[in-house]
């Protein structure tokens, strides 16, 4: 009994490998969609290039803000 076991055991891992190694290649047999740009892409896009110009502002804005409020170098001149 002990002996079915093990032979069990050791067989257990060589076809769960081949069942596993089967099952991706069936799944990989089957024809891929062409990936297609959605219908609307112009929007997103348009929507996209005015979030980044909204982002640039901010960042531009914030960048003169602090060179505003950064006290100028105090160092002694040499």
């Amino acid at each position: 009994m002990t002996t079915l076991f093990y032979s069990l055991a050791i067989l257990a891992c060589p076809v769960g490998m081949g069942l596993m190694m089967w099952f991706m290649m069936r799944g990989s047999m089957q024809p891929a969609s062409p990936e297609s740009p959605p219908p609307d892409a112009g929007a997103e896009l348009a929507r996209l290039r005015a979030e980044i110009d909204q982002l640039q502002a901010a960042q531009l804005q914030a960048a003169q803000r602090e060179t505003r409020t950064t006290p100028q170098d105090t160092r002694p001149a040499r």
